[in-house]
C-alpha cells in the first residue's frame, strides 16, 4: 500500500520544502520508489529540485482543474518523480471553492498513478487554505517540521485542530506521524526546550535525529539538489537518512 505523507506547519520558513525534498531523496537511497508533490504555489520544491515553474507548460494547477492527468504533468528532478507546481496554483485554490468535493481534488488526481509508488510527499503551502486541506485529505500521514523556536510551536497548535478538522469531515484515518525538529542548534536552551515542550504540550511523538541547522542545507536549492548529493557527508544529510530510516523500516539502504 503506498504510504502518502503530507508534511505540513502553516508557519513558513520551517523547512517543509527542504524536509520532503531530503526525504525523497533518502527514501530513494532506501530503495523506494517516490513521488514528490509540489502543492505550494510559490513552487519552491519544483525550484528546488532543479526545475523552473516559470517556465513550465502544465503543472499540478492543471491537474487539480481537470486539464491534464498527473501522468500527463510528471517531472523527473534531481532522480525523483515530481508533481510541479507554479504561481497558477493559487488560482487553482480559488477556482476550487465553487466545486462540489474540492477537498478531494489532490486524492482524486493521484489515484490513477498512486499504485506506481511505495511513498508520496506533498510539500503542503504555508497556510491552512484549500490546498493544504486537500494535502491532508489524500495523505494518510503528516510529518510537521518544526523550527525549534516559539512562534513555531504555537503553530504546532493550529495544525492539529485543522487535522480535526480534517478526520472529522474528509480523512477519518489520518494520523499523525510526528514532528521533525529542523534548523536545530543543540546549543541554545530555546531550541532544546521548545522540542520538548511541543511533545509534551501535543503528546505528540517527536522524530529522532533533530537535523541541524547547516549552510550546505541552505546551498543546495540553489544547486537544483537535495542535501544529500550537494553534501552527502553532513550532519543534516545523516540525519534525513536516519528519519527515512524511522519512517520507513521496511526500505533497505542501497
Amino acid at each position: 500500500m503506498t504510504e502518502i505523507l503530507a508534511v505540513a506547519n502553516q508557519k513558513g520558513g520551517v523547512a517543509k520544502t527542504t524536509t520532503v525534498h531530503s526525504l525523497g531523496a533518502a527514501l530513494l537511497e532506501r530503495g523506494r520508489r517516490v513521488l514528490m508533490v509540489d502543492l505550494d504555489p510559490q513552487g519552491c520544491l519544483t525550484y528546488s529540485a532543479g526545475g523552473d515553474p516559470d517556465k513550465l507548460e502544465a503543472s499540478l494547477h492543471d491537474v487539480l482543474l481537470a486539464r491534464a492527468s498527473a501522468a500527463e504533468v510528471l517531472l523527473t528532478l534531481d532522480g525523483l518523480d515530481v508533481l510541479p507546481a507554479t504561481i497558477d496554483l493559487a488560482g487553482a485554490e480559488v477556482h476550487l471553492l465553487t466545486r462540489p468535493g474540492r477537498e478531494h481534488a489532490l486524492s482524486r488526481a493521484l489515484d490513477p498513478i498512486r499504485s506506481r509508488y511505495d511513498v508520496i510527499l506533498i510539500d503542503c503551502p504555508p497556510s491552512l487554505g484549500t490546498l493544504t486541506i486537500n494535502g491532508l485529505t489524500a495523505a494518510t500521514k503528516v510529518l510537521i517540521p518544526l523550527q525549534c523556536e516559539t512562534l513555531s510551536h504555537r503553530g504546532v497548535g493550529q495544525l492539529l485542530e485543522t487535522i480535526g478538522d480534517v478526520r472529522s469531515f474528509t480523512n477519518a484515518n489520518l494520523e499523525v506521524l510526528g514532528v521533525i525538529a529542523t534548523m536545530y542548534d543543540s546549543r541554545t536552551r530555546l531550541a532544546q526546550a521548545t522540542l520538548a515542550g511541543v511533545g509534551e504540550a501535543y503528546g505528540l511523538r517527536v522524530l529522532e535525529p533533530p537535523v541541524p541547522k547547516s549552510v550546505r542545507v541552505a546551498e543546495a536549492p540553489g544547486r537544483g539538489v537535495s542535501v544529500l548529493r550537494h553534501a552527502p557527508r553532513s550532519g543534516s544529510a545523516d540525519a534525513y537518512r536516519a528519519l527515512a530510516a524511522a519512517i520507513d523500516p521496511v526500505g533497505s539502504t542501497t
